[in-house]
């Protein structure tokens, strides 16, 4: 073991976070501030320079995109005949902010995570905070490792032995049918609107916002409409709380 990680796991001030990441994720993380800034929530961030906070917003962005790459070569090199719709239904199935809480609570990410009890009960947000800390953590992983070591951590110490994607392709997990019916019980009108894209994005790309009560919840994007509206009601699902 190089000399660096000894010195992290046995002398330094933080070890004993430095066991607790190690034993949670199988490696000694290099830049500790990105793995505290990964479990931070919003609630008890604070503002840093040009209005930002050092909440785990930005690396949960960052998490979801080198998240979403991986697994959909996964699923491009599991199912190399199926098309891009069924692809794209089993990344989200994967991805879906469910499956990662669920991940998030399997790999003990509940005894990392600092918020403030007060905020996150008034907003009933505690559940997408798991899922966001792990696609934020996805995030910190990528920063401090790069991309290959990220997939690989993903590949083997997640999916591997988490996620069962033969059984969640038999699973139906539909958003816009659960969105539409929790409306339907709390007497809601939900729309789902088609938008026009921003400057720059494809002409081809649909943009589908998920309205209830006039109020937009969630936005979906995909080269197809239906994929859009299911991305735009998974994301009002999470809002919500469903």
């Amino acid at each position: 073991m190089p000399l660096a990680r000894i010195y992290k796991l046995h002398f330094s001030s933080q070890r004993k976070y430095v066991k607790t990441l190690n034993n949670l994720l199988g490696f000694v993380p290099g830049n500790l501030s990105l793995y505290r800034m990964a479990f931070r929530h919003k609630s008890v961030a604070v503002p840093l320079k040009h209005g930002t906070k050092n909440s785990n917003e930005r690396l949960e962005f960052l998490g979801d995109a080198v998240l979403g790459s991986v697994v959909a070569e996964l699923l491009f090199k599991l199912y190399p005949y199926k098309e891009e719709g069924f692809l794209t239904e089993m990344r989200s199935k994967i991805v879906s902010r469910a499956n990662l809480n669920q991940l998030a609570r399997k790999m003990g990410f509940n005894e990392l995570i600092e918020f403030d009890n007060r905020m996150v009960n008034l907003s009933n947000k505690q559940g997408s905070m798991m899922g966001d800390a792990f696609e934020a953590l996805i995030g910190a992983v990528y920063l401090d490792k790069g991309y290959n070591f990220t997939k690989n951590f993903i590949l083997s110490r997640i999916i591997k032995p988490h996620v069962d994607i033969h059984k969640l392709e038999l699973t139906e997990t539909n958003f816009k049918s659960k969105l539409i019916e929790w409306c339907q019980r709390h007497g809601k009108d939900v729309l789902f609107e088609l938008v026009a894209n921003d400057d720059g994005e494809s002409v081809k790309l649909f943009t589908v916002c998920a309205v209830v009560d006039g109020e937009n919840l969630g936005v979906g994007r995909d080269y197809n409409k239906k994929n859009a509206e299911k991305l735009a009601a998974e994301k009002a699902c999470d809002a919500l709380a469903i």
